[in-house]
């Protein structure tokens, strides 16, 4: 899965101030919202989160978050103060039309390089909001499980959720997957009726772009693009792309891959033959040099979308799971209905 950063464009109605706490707490806690909360007002909460019941006698104080779409849905959220920190690259895109920019003014770049448990023990993380493959990777011994050993607790994101086949990923489609998260944290951090307000939006936001997408016949076949020459790393039914293809009015290629980000055979997408590519731009390989890879790659030269040159470029974060998705719906559509004109 990449781990990197990047944007698009996002239309929301929402300012949000949420006070929060920092290493030190009162007996009293603050909600959300800003109201004095006695103990037990709004907790314990139970939530499910990849399969796994979980119990908070009280909001996260101190979250470390991990890769950009994940640290957007706290900020989306609005609850930049109950934020230790974010890790990611040092590219977030281009963030002039996100509504929550300002959280990344008010609240501290841990990193820029890979979390780990040293870091998240440095800024004395109580919660650790991050995914496999999204920083949860047992080869290097970040896990929740470590976490949980050295009294941390985590929160997976679902798109990540494993499905009980090996290390494959997905568990839900992937607009559903941001709806629970953002439901889920709504809970824990008492802020459910923000989460409420963000869903609705987003739904709104994604029927508006389904109205105008190309239906039927006129559906064309896409394929998503993420890296790799000698096998393309792309998406399954259960990552981002597919939900953001299929409500712009596109046909999925690979939605009969029950996974979210991994690997084909080019003779796969040869066979299939997409009549558009997105790429996923993130990286130290340009969108443009992927572009010139795919045009100049001999197995491709007879593919519809390469001889007929229609290649999307979408950021990274509008196709991880994050609140850009909406918005990269809207945009993909507009782009299909160009390419189809």
């Amino acid at each position: 899965m990449p781990n990197l950063a990047r944007p698009a464009a996002l239309a929301l109605v929402l300012a949000l101030a949420v006070t929060g706490c920092g290493a030190d707490v009162s007996q009293e806690e603050e909600k959300g919202d800003g109201a004095t909360a006695s103990s037990g007002s709004h907790y314990p909460v139970t939530i499910e989160n990849c399969g796994e019941k979980k119990t908070f006698d009280r909001a996260p104080r101190r979250v470390v978050t991990n890769d950009v779409g994940i640290t957007e849905i706290m900020f989306a959220l609005g609850l930049e103060d109950h934020m230790a920190g974010y890790v990611m690259p040092d590219d977030k895109g281009d963030l002039t039309a996100v509504p929550w920019k300002d959280g990344y003014q008010k609240t501290e770049w841990l990193s820029k390089d890979r979390i780990n448990k040293e870091l998240v023990l440095d800024a004395r993380a109580d919660l650790v909001f991050a995914g496999w493959n999204y920083g949860f990777n047992e080869d290097e011994g970040f896990t929740p499980a470590a976490l949980q050993r050295v009294g941390i607790d985590s929160y997976l994101l679902t798109e990540s959720c494993r499905n009980g086949q090996g290390k494959a990923r997905g568990v839900m489609t992937p607009l559903d997957a941001l709806y629970s998260d953002l439901r889920n944290l709504g809970k824990v951090f008492d802020v459910e009726d923000r989460a409420a307000t963000l869903v609705t939006s987003f739904r709104e936001q994604v029927a508006e772009a389904q109205a105008k997408a190309p239906k039927g016949t006129d559906r064309p076949r896409v394929f998503l693009y993420d890296s790799g020459e000698d096998k393309p790393f792309t998406s399954g039914a259960f990552a981002g792309p597919h939900d953001i293809i299929t409500k712009a009015g596109g046909d999925h290629i690979m939605k009969d891959l029950k996974d979210s980000w991994t690997t084909v055979g080019w003779e796969t997408v040869v066979a299939r033959d997409p009549e558009v590519i997105v790429i996923n731009d993130y990286g130290d390989i340009t969108a443009e040099q992927k572009r010139k890879f795919l045009k100049s790659y001999k197995p491709l030269a007879n593919v519809s979308a390469i001889k007929n040159d229609r290649i999307v470029v979408l950021d990274y974060v509008d196709l991880v799971e994050s609140p850009r998705n909406p918005a990269a719906i809207s945009s993909l559509a507009a782009s299909l209905r160009s390419l189809g004109s």
